[in-house]
């Protein structure tokens, strides 16, 4: 396990940060995760959200109802009894078609790195993906795992909209995009899947410390795909719970 002391930063005078690190590495995200979750377990006064992402836990506060300075002295002091054991998340398989009108970065991405688009889907789809956090957008999932062969900077140019669903990689990140929104990475394909239904109870797919296959599927696949998605089916499955 990291041993890397963590370190409290202040936002401003309602919120605070608990840093545990610099880098994306599971044993970062795992104490990350298992502060998250004891302090809901803790359930202390004051606290208006938590927001766990690949490195640190931030805390937000109502400073109307607590000392923030207190509340910050309490969690940093549960920093140091809180040992990870959080068991493996869920592992989902996700249909993706991948190139064409899909994933129109897929032939670019194969030339930059010298392989053919079937080696790189190959490559895309043989990892098992981890789900380090969720944000920027509602059910944006951003996952680590990716083969370094197909690590990529972002683009120079950003797209001022890319479609929801979109399966795509910046630097040695993957992204699994919610909702359509600008984005400078380099798109592989898509996925018919809903991982943002206001609607729905819960209103995200995947969990922090869940785990993800990519599983290719035919272009001809995608209108039934899409109609039952739209339709509240869960077309992802549950390989281990």
């Amino acid at each position: 396990m990291d041993a890397t002391p963590a370190r409290l930063l202040w936002i401003g005078d309602s919120a605070f940060t608990i840093e545990f690190g610099e880098r994306i590495d599971a044993d970062l995200n795992d104490r990350v995760l298992a502060l998250d979750d004891a302090v809901r377990e803790a359930a202390l006064a004051g606290i208006v959200e938590t927001v766990p992402t690949y490195r640190s836990l931030t805390i937000h506060v109502d400073p109307v109802s607590v000392n923030p300075s207190d509340l910050a002295a309490s969690v940093m002091a549960m920093v140091a009894t809180t040992v990870p054991g959080r068991p493996a998340g869920r592992l989902w398989r996700i249909p993706v078609v991948y190139g064409g009108a899909f994933g129109i970065d897929l032939t670019d991405v194969a030339d930059r790195h010298g392989m053919t688009p079937d080696e790189v889907v190959q490559r895309h789809a043989a990892g098992e993906y981890r789900v380090y956090m969720l944000g920027f957008l509602p059910g944006y999932a951003y996952l680590g795992g990716l083969d370094p062969s197909l690590a990529l900077p972002r683009r120079e140019t950003p797209r001022p909209v890319t479609p929801a669903g979109t399966i795509s990689i910046g630097g040695a990140q993957a992204l699994v995009a919610s909702i359509a929104a600008p984005s400078g990475w380099h798109l592989l394909g898509r996925t018919p899947v809903r991982t943002f239904r206001p609607e729905s109870d819960p209103v995200f797919l995947f969990e922090p410390g869940d785990r993800v296959r990519f599983v290719p599927i035919d272009a001809a696949r995608w209108d039934d795909l899409d109609r039952a998605a739209a339709a509240g089916e869960r077309i992802a499955d549950i390989i281990e719970e």
